[in-house]
């Protein structure tokens, strides 16, 4: 972008700035730390010029916002046209405290809903489980059947909100209630808009919630790929997810690689099944955290709308720019919130959040202060979603399109997660013979993945117990006595309704369509064909949700990791 002979003079001239007006300076005071970097470990240099982005082509590597490779956003107009879509998590107790808070946040102004599910419900266990014992309605709400599912959008046209649901194992049989929903609604299955985490490759990679083995895992994910791309194109099957790689001790760079990689190996197997890559791409989303380096952060989404666009351009093939436009949700990083001082939390939030809009992003969650100790009350909720509108409304971050574009450092540091992220991607798809799925199946039963982010969350607690990385109110700042939240608490009679209310749909239901419904499912699996369409019939006639993963667990049998640290 820039001629030779001027980069000549800035060199020049900044060997001339660091020897007689740095140099002097350092030489009496020094430097407040002996290295900087970000949260990932990416040293920042003192200074940005035009030499650390001398070559970058504008036209093929920044471009215009809506326009290949997307690196400054998927629309043109982003915010200025609306801004992203604001979720906050909602899910605790049964379905109708869940719907209760569901409507709490669309009175305060949220714009999309995103439901959190109790661990038994994410596990594919009903509440009458014995393994749910004490677990129902403790972390997100208990969805056992059909009914649930009424109750939780009581009152709430699933025509016009659109919904994430952050559920994995089980998330077939949860978007099959969906649909049941919208039928019995009389809503058209093309109206109802959302999203399903549904992302089972990260799991094995680093959440670590699983049923049945990878391989049938995949497959289960492409059959949801294939009926929404024929039945619900509003709906976005799969939130490919490096939020959670992210918690689970990544670096930035690798959250991105990983999470690409994943949803590579995706594409590859629904065109394995017969799908033209323009058939679903374009339903496909992504799910990044956001974490305290700033720069780093819009760096990491503006390299990730990069590489998406051109791998899908020239590994896939895709034609309909759709395809090539990487859309993403963010969630600020829950693993920075601390239970100490935990209304610093605030702050940590708002820079996170504000990362993720300076990067684009579509949709965005910001994190409750208190959520370090507890689900988040109202009044952290209510802080959570102000601080969205506040950055939409009051700060101008939304004003401009990639604001931070031609910035020496953002997009130096752009470059340089771009480059360290297509090395991972080759190297996956080194180990995969040459396809990107084989080799994230291959990692994943080598520990590949578990190694690398072992290795850098280990470094980074050094970091932090050597003080080289501060955590505000934790090894710095600390207090004797700290701040007193008063605390959301789920009591132990949810589980008591819950099973109470779980007995009286068995008993109401017409146990020989439940029994034809799980005949049908085993007959599918068998054949080998798509089991959304009989899942949608199951839930109909309220086959639980345990009832049905019994038969895939039956089917494909249980999962255990056969590889311990290296």
């Amino acid at each position: 972008m820039y001629d030779e002979d001027d980069l000549a003079e800035i060199r020049e001239s900044r060997d001339e700035w660091e020897s007689e007006t740095r140099d002097p300076l350092l030489d009496r005071h020094g430097e407040r730390k002996d290295r900087f970097a970000t949260v990932s470990n990416l040293e920042i240099d003192d200074l940005y010029t035009p030499n650390d982005v001398a070559d970058i082509d504008y036209e093929e590597d920044i471009g215009f916002p809506g326009e290949f490779p997307y690196t400054r956003g998927v629309y043109p107009t982003m915010y200025r046209g609306r801004t992203w879509t604001m979720r906050q998590f909602a899910g605790f107790g049964t379905a109708e405290e869940t719907n209760e808070r569901f409507h709490f946040l669309v009175d305060n102004g949220q714009t999309g809903l995103s439901t959190a599910f109790d661990m038994p419900s994410l596990m594919g266990k009903d509440s009458d489980d014995p393994l749910s014992d004490g677990e129902v309605g403790k972390e997100g709400v208990a969805v056992d059947t059909l009914r649930d599912m009424e109750i939780l959008f009581d009152g709430i046209d699933i025509g016009e909100v659109t919904t994430s649901f952050t559920i994995n194992p089980s998330a077939p049989v949860v978007y099959a209630m969906y649909v049941a929903l919208a039928d019995q609604r009389g809503v058209s299955r093309e109206q109802i808009g959302g999203t399903f985490q549904n992302d089972m490759l990260k799991e094995f990679i680093a959440q670590k919630e699983w049923v049945i083995p990878p391989e049938p895992s995949l497959k289960l994910v492409t059959d949801t790929v294939e009926f929404a791309a024929a039945e619900t194109p509003r709906i976005r099957p799969i939130s490919v997810s490096g939020y959670h790689i992210r918690e689970a001790g990544s670096t930035a760079v690798q959250e991105l690689a990983f999470t690409l990689a994943d949803g590579f190996a995706y594409v590859e197997d629904a065109v394995e099944r017969g799908l033209d890559v323009d058939e679903f791409a374009p339903q496909l989303s992504f799910f990044f955290n956001s974490h305290n380096s700033i720069f780093e952060e819009v760096a990491k989404f503006r390299a990730a709308r990069r590489i998406y666009a051109r791998v899908m351009d020239e590994w896939y093939d895709a034609d309909d720019e759709r395809s090539k436009q990487l859309k993403f949700h963010t969630q600020t990083a829950g693993q920075s919130l601390t239970a100490q001082q935990p209304l610093n939390n605030i702050v940590r939030v708002t820079i996170q959040a504000l990362a993720g809009v300076m990067g684009g992003t579509q949709s965005l969650h910001t994190n409750s202060f208190d959520e370090a100790l507890a689900l988040p009350s109202e009044e952290a909720v209510r802080v959570a979603l102000r601080t969205q509108q506040i950055i939409a409304e009051e700060s101008g971050a939304a004003d401009s399109t990639d604001p931070l574009a031609g910035s020496f450092m953002v997009e130096s540091l752009t470059d340089e997660v771009e480059a360290e992220t297509m090395a991972y991607l080759e190297e996956i798809k080194e180990m995969g013979d040459g396809s990107v799925r084989d080799g994230v199946l291959a990692g994943i039963e080598e520990g590949y993945f578990h190694r690398e982010i072992q290795d850098a969350s280990y470094e980074y607690q050094e970091r932090v117990e050597d003080g080289e990385e501060v955590v505000v109110g934790v090894n710095k700042y600390d207090m004797d006595e700290d701040t007193e939240l008063e605390l959301l608490h789920v009591s132990d009679e949810v589980q008591e309704r819950q099973l109470a209310r779980l007995d009286e749909v068995k008993a109401e239901r017409d146990e020989e369509a439940v029994e034809a419904a799980l005949d049908e499912l085993r007959e599918t699996i068998e054949n080998e064909e798509n089991v959304m369409p009989v899942l949608v019939d199951a839930v109909k006639a309220y086959v639980t949700m345990g009832e049905i993963m019994d038969v895939f667990e039956a089917k494909y049998g249980a999962y255990r990791e056969k590889i311990g640290l290296a």
